[in-house]
């Protein structure tokens, strides 16, 4: 396989931008365009799953400044994985924005999917990155081509937020995630990823490598993980498709993504484990989990809800890369998946709402189950999924979350797991029950009906998938263990 097919699925999505600019004047054109180019990338993806499992690794080099320190592109399982999540879930976004946008009569809709385009070419580069640089630049490129799109409303909401968004994670970036490259290059003399982790011939003591572990998680401040989170619930004043974007696309999983593929590729499994380095994160990541838990029961405003949802469950994937095990990074690679369906189908169900009935507070929603049944049915079984529930498939990342801890004996973490999932049946499902079970205010509008079909399909397709990722969970399983050797 040419290691030229990387660059074209990196490039594609910002190509296609133009195009997309390009037909702004004619809102049916443009929308097909973006989808179109969404299947397209998806198909593209797909094709390469084949060629992975059989143990290829393509790469390519387009230019180098010093010997392993170059834009690089190699394709691994991990991070075939993230590229599959960004480009199913890219289409369906976009589908469901057309709904949201025109039925909300938002502004500057051209410049919405044009950023969108950009940020899944970052996304695509993110997943494809052979190298800490090449990492890096696709990373801050998501930041930017991002920014629009939070500030999409333009008034002083959007602003504070966008300048909080922008701040904690540019500050964040340049201050730690840079100075964590370059300490790593003056160490191993390359930042090419490795099976078996760059630093695990450096000779790096158990407390240098836990700090250059630090400097790495609260450096890709994407992840959310606590006090580096606030950026999060700010981002919150932006359009649901962009809150669709930020917790399931490309984002935060760009963040996830990031920690586990540096715990996996740059400190390496056995090297991490041997040293202790990532084993604070264990409670770091433990203390996030609760307190976004915590926090979420108290939020009335939807939205704010589901970000602290978040915040909790983007440290699940956090707390399986600090077990430094093959259970742990399975987990967390396939709890970046199921996550991914779920959270997504949560705010397509608050957007629906929104688009119907103009509420955004959980208090507001007494009786409306009655009057959107498909929404709020397609809200319980993504919530389900998330709080680890068979059939669903979120109910797997759990189990092998929960049995990577109890492999290494952190039986610590497994009575966090399960208070987290209390805690997620609180949050999470306080929002059906009012739906269905309660009596509805004087003023739920009459004639209340579902959200337009665009916003309600992907919906429901979305919560499909959490069902359908419940009996895919093991070949999915299978195809992450080829990138660390087995999963025994």
């Amino acid at each position: 396989m040419s290691g030229l097919w990387l660059i074209g699925l990196t490039a594609w999505p910002a190509l296609m931008s133009l195009a997309i600019a390009a037909t702004g004047r004619w809102p049916n054109l443009r929308e097909t365009v973006s989808v179109v180019t969404g299947l397209v990338l998806l198909a593209g993806a797909i094709s390469l799953v084949g060629p992975i499992a059989a143990g290829e690794r393509p790469s390519v080099t387009l230019f180098s400044i010093l010997p392993g320190l170059g834009l690089t592109f190699t394709l691994e399982p991990l991070g075939l994985i993230f590229a599959l999540v960004a480009a199913t879930l890219w289409p369906l976004t976009t589908f469901y924005a057309a709904g949201y946008m025109r039925g909300n009569r938002e502004p500057h809709q051209t410049r919405f999917y044009v950023c969108f385009a950009l940020a899944i070419s970052a996304a695509i580069g993110i997943a494809l990155a052979g190298n800490l640089l090449t990492l890096f630049l696709f990373y801050e490129m998501m930041t930017l081509v991002t920014y629009p799109l939070v500030t999409h409303h333009g008034d002083a909401e959007s602003r504070i937020g966008g300048r909080i968004y922008l701040g904690i994670l540019l500050t964040t970036s340049i201050g730690l995630f840079l100075p964590a490259i370059v300490i790593t290059y003056l160490l191993a003399g390359t930042l090419e990823f490795q099976p078996e982790g760059i630093l695990a011939s450096t000779g790096l003591g158990p407390t240098g490598a836990m700090a250059l572990y630090a400097l790495f998680v609260f450096g890709i401040g994407k992840a959310a993980v606590m006090p580096m989170h606030r950026w999060l619930p700010s981002a919150m004043v932006a359009p649901t498709p962009v809150s669709a974007l930020l917790h399931a696309v490309a984002v935060v999983k760009a963040g996830v993504f990031s920690v586990l593929k540096i715990t996996v590729y740059v400190f390496g499994l056995d090297f991490a484990f041997k040293t202790s380095a990532t084993e604070p994160f264990l409670w770091l990541a433990s203390i996030t989990i609760i307190l976004a838990s915590v926090v979420a029961i108290y939020c009335d405003n939807l939205k704010k809800r589901l970000a602290y949802s978040t915040i909790g469950q983007l440290s699940y994937i956090v707390l399986g890369s600090a077990l430094a095990t093959k259970l742990g990074a399975v987990s967390g690679s396939l709890h970046i998946v199921t996550h991914a369906f779920g959270k997504i189908t949560l705010f397509f169900c608050a957007g629906a709402i929104y688009t119907a009935a103009h509420r955004k507070y959980v208090s507001q929603l007494n009786g409306m189950g009655r009057a959107m049944p498909l929404t709020f049915t397609a809200f319980t079984v993504a919530a389900l999924s998330l709080i680890g529930l068979p059939p669903m498939g979120g109910a797997w990342s759990k189990w092998y979350l929960m049995s990577g801890s109890a492999g290494i004996e952190e039986y610590a973490m497994l009575a966090v797991l399960a208070l987290s999932s209390l805690l997620n049946i609180v949050y999470l499902l306080d929002i059906p029950a009012r739906a269905f079970f309660l009596r509805g205010d004087n003023d739920v509008p009459s004639g209340l009906r579902e959200a337009p079909a665009a916003c309600v399909l992907p919906l429901c397709a979305t919560a499909a998938g959490c069902v359908a990722l419940f009996f895919l969970a093991h070949p999915i399983i299978r195809f992450i263990g080829t990138a660390l050797g087995g999963v025994a």
